[in-house]
């Protein structure tokens, strides 16, 4: 199962898309990665979605990663009598933590976090921004506000604080459990939602405890105000705009979305697009033309991977989704000003051995036409190098470890191979030629270049490159 692409895909797992037969049909239409939300179902349901990822993996022998995606801390109004108020722009509303129904003047928010850090003229936006409030005075346990953005508004919608850093932990006690339960039962990465500081993500690590990666969604915009701390404490980072486009305004996303990119490629950190990609094919065969453009901008901006949301967990047409948004990425890789692009934007090696090796694998690669790189790797650090270079061939990964490999599918170009420990460095160079001309990436007469770390199994200690020919 070759991918003819760089970028990967992520298929988020639901309604439509739960039994072993739909997970593979994802997986054969292009699917690398499948994101299961703790938002939506019981710990049994996760468990057989996990069992049925499992299954097809071994079916077809390759690595597939499963993204857990946990909740956070979720911020929600109470309830209305009669289910539903309408609010009118300019008048007062009181936002308090009473327990009685709202009505058009009042409505509870049951957490006390928010009246200790809202301030006067902080906006509150309710159901993804459809509504606007702006406080004008606050208390502790209550803030009167103005309705700048009127309309029906209905029990239990989502609230965003665009101007306020919460005093929030960045786990809830469900988010505890789903953790658990999550490292558990195999999960190869953890979505960390609505983090707004570098040490909630230290918090969380300090729990992981390396079981799993760590993938940072992007939400809030305060978190954007410590974007290279984050970056440093995760092991890969979402652009995740649903909630960063409703907590600010839209015209500054796609900015952000490449401010993004480009600090995780220069920390060398995959980095994820998601949110809204091919929406409309929840119910359409087929995408507008502006989400083609948005899914080839993200692999043009060089993106990891893209993400499915709806599109596959409740869609009608999922396969056809992942099958579209395969089409896209390969045909934008096989533009020339992708090529031109990605030159010119490529990183700079940082200043240690193991990047100069790596850099130099590229370069050696292309100057001699190489059929692939092989990267002969325990911890993933010696292929992240070598993806974050983005090569113009193949990065083919040899690991002991299926871990690794797994983790590995979220990342650009890479296609990881489990395989035995090796002994020696040419027992490995030997083993690797063998691997990149089974996996169809190099045939006889052709070249591979070769990076590892001796000796083996020491984590970042990429220092010998190799040239070898493909000699069977």
């Amino acid at each position: 199962m070759r991918r003819r692409r760089n970028a990967k895909i992520i298929a988020t797992l639901g309604p439509a898309s739960r039994s072993r037969r739909q997970i593979e049909t994802l997986y054969r239409r292009g699917a690398d990665v499948f994101r299961l939300n703790f938002s939506h179902g019981s710990h049994e349901d996760i468990k057989a979605l996990i069992e049925n990822i499992r299954a097809v993996e071994h079916k077809h022998g390759r690595p597939i990663a499963i993204l857990t995606d946990l909740q956070g801390p979720k911020i929600r109004i109470g309830t209305f009598a009669g289910g539903k108020a309408m609010l009118k722009a300019g008048e007062k509303f009181r936002l308090d933590m009473s327990k009685a129904e709202g009505t058009a003047r009042r409505v509870s928010i049951p957490h006390k976090e928010v009246f200790a850090a809202l301030k006067p003229k902080h906006e509150v936006l309710i159901d993804d921004g459809r509504l606007r409030l702006r406080v004008e005075s606050q208390g502790r346990d209550f803030a009167e506000t103005r309705v700048v953005t009127g309309g029906v508004v209905s029990d239990h919608k989502g609230v965003n604080l665009p101007a306020t850093v919460l005093g929030v932990k960045a786990l809830t006690a469900k988010d505890r459990r789903d953790l658990a339960f999550a490292l558990e039962n195999g999960t190869d990465w953890v979505g960390l939602s609505f983090i707004q500081r570098a040490h909630d993500v230290a918090e969380v690590r300090s729990l992981v405890k390396g079981r799993a990666g760590i993938m940072t969604k992007l939400e809030k915009p305060s978190a954007i105000s410590e974007l290279d701390a984050i970056i440093a404490q995760s092991d890969a980072v979402m652009v995740a705009r649903g909630d960063l486009g409703v907590e600010m305004p839209p015209e500054d996303v796609p900015t952000v979305q490449k401010q993004v990119i480009r600090a995780c490629r220069e920390a060398g950190k995959p980095v994820v697009v998601a949110t809204q990609m091919l929406e409309s094919m929840i119910h359409s065969p087929a995408p507008t033309r502006a989400e083609a453009s948005d899914v080839a901008t993200a692999v043009y901006d060089g993106a990891d991977a893209v993400m499915l949301s709806a599109e596959t967990a409740v869609g009608s047409y999922g396969p056809a989704a992942v099958t579209m948004m395969e089409r896209i990425i390969r045909r934008v890789e096989r533009d020339p000003y992708f090529h031109a692009l990605t030159e010119t934007s490529r990183v700079k090696a940082l200043g240690n051995d193991a990047d100069a090796i790596t850099a130099a694998a590229r370069s050696v690669a292309e100057t001699i036409s190489a059929a692939a790189i092989v990267t002969y790797t325990t911890s993933g650090s010696t292929t992240l190098r070598a993806s974050r270079q983005r090569p113009d061939v193949p990065v083919v990964c040899l690991t002991g470890s299926r871990d690794t490999a797994r983790r590995l599918a979220l990342v650009w170009g890479v296609h990881a191979v489990v395989t035995g420990d090796v002994r020696t460095f040419n027992e490995m160079v030997a083993r690797a030629a063998r691997v990149a001309a089974r996996e169809g990436f190099a045939r006889k007469g052709q070249k591979v270049v070769v990076t590892a770390g001796v000796p083996f199994g020491t984590p970042g200690a990429t220092n010998v490159l190799r040239i070898h020919p493909i000699q069977d």
